[in-house]
């Protein structure tokens, strides 16, 4: 198969996802009587000044940073067949204790940030290494495993926060742990685009894009050039042919639980480290279960995921903007919720496409679109 096919198949399904999505929330949207003509204009209306654009594309670089690390969390289980859903647990309950850690510390500033990064990655990691343990010594499934553990984790984070962890005082209106110090802070980046010459948005841009960059490419890299990776692929699709080449496809699934709680880990972080400064009861909730919607749409591919997660940022950023237009903000959680049915739909169309295609010419089939059978199989292509 030539590349630009495999090229045209790889773009087909997402492409036909997102026509799909907008036709069926254009339906929805003239149903409640409005016009989506309207909502389309007001989905992509950044404002007519510069300062505007830049603080919408600030907004949409913010909201697309922890999607972006919730995606990567996600897909490094999908990649071995597992369905880690428990991301929203592993970062809630690590960013509480990276807060604290990090407010209860003095420390310079290069190591206070080491040390709050290392404590969530630890927590994140602990918590979903919980579930790997028990499916491989227990035949426990993590599905149902890291949807207890998530229970149980929101349920530790609430008690955290309310009780021993407490840094507001008693009475008032919002209940968070202590403010992070000076030290234990990422600065924005917004000197950055003022020396480029463009004009500053009024919201900070997280100076975390930089490590959630970095922390794509790598596991970009590990995934693809290294054994590792390879391994981890290959533990996913059949782990007992794995298991024949020698890998030891028990160890993968305990490994593969911990990397993806390890990312969970980070993804409060940008809130946490460049924003809010401390964690309670406002802190952004819901980014693990996104994060899954996320890793579906970037068909668990490190750079499809950071598509995926600007498209679901700037979703959210237009929300503001539609009911301002008197169009109910919903119809936003209405197209993402049809973007992800109809990526599942067209993955499998996508598939079977490169099927025929390959029993057609001899050739072989993609190893981006793996054989049918358990959907986890082909989530983790």
């Amino acid at each position: 198969m030539s590349v630009l096919r495999r090229l045209g198949l790889a773009l087909f399904a997402p492409l036909l996802a997102l026509i799909v999505a907008f036709l069926i929330s254009a339906i929805v949207i003239l149903a409640i009587g409005e016009d989506p003509v309207v909502a389309l204009r007001e989905l992509f209306n950044f404002g007519d000044s510069s300062a505007s654009q830049i603080q919408a594309i600030a907004v949409t670089l913010n909201r697309a940073i922890p999607l972006f690390l919730a995606g990567l969390a996600v897909s490094i289980g999908f990649r071995m067949g597992l369905f880690n859903i428990g991301v929203e647990g592993q970062y809630r309950l690590a960013t509480i204790m990276a807060a604290w850690v990090g407010s209860a510390i003095a420390l310079p500033a290069a190591l206070h940030l080491l040390v709050i990064v290392a404590v969530a990655v630890t927590v994140g990691a602990v918590w979903a290494g919980i579930a790997g343990f028990l499916k491989v010594t227990r035949g426990v499934s993590e599905v149902i495993s890291t949807i207890m553990l998530n229970f149980i984790a929101l349920g530790l984070a609430s008690y955290l926060l309310t009780g021993p962890f407490r840094g507001t005082a008693e009475g008032s209106l919002i209940v968070a742990t202590k403010d992070l110090p000076e030290s234990g802070r990422v600065p924005g980046l917004n000197g950055v685009l003022g020396s480029l010459g463009l004009a500053e948005p009024r919201t900070d841009l997280y100076g975390f894009l930089i490590p959630a960059v970095v922390v794509g490419i790598v596991v970009a890299i590990v995934l693809k050039r290294t054994r590792f990776g390879f391994d981890l692929r290959a533990s996913g699709l059949n782990p007992t042919a794995a298991t024949a080449s020698g890998v030891n496809a028990k160890s993968m699934v305990v490994k593969a639980m911990l990397i993806s709680g390890g990312l969970a880990g980070l993804i409060g972080l940008p809130d946490l480290m460049g924003d809010s400064y401390h964690f309670g009861t406002e802190f952004t909730s819901g980014l693990g279960f996104l994060g899954i919607a996320v890793a579906l749409l970037g068909r668990n591919n490190p750079l499809g995921i950071a598509v995926g997660a600007l498209l679901f940022a700037f979703l959210d950023r237009a929300a503001l903007s539609l009911q301002f237009a008197g169009i109910p903000s919903q119809v936003v959680t209405i197209i993402q919720g049809t973007i992800v049915l109809a990526v599942v739909i067209a993955n499998e169309v996508a598939r079977r496409i490169a099927i025929r295609q390959a029993e057609r010419t001899g050739a072989k089939i993609p190893a981006a679109l793996p054989p049918a059978g358990d959907q986890r199989a082909t989530v983790a292509s």
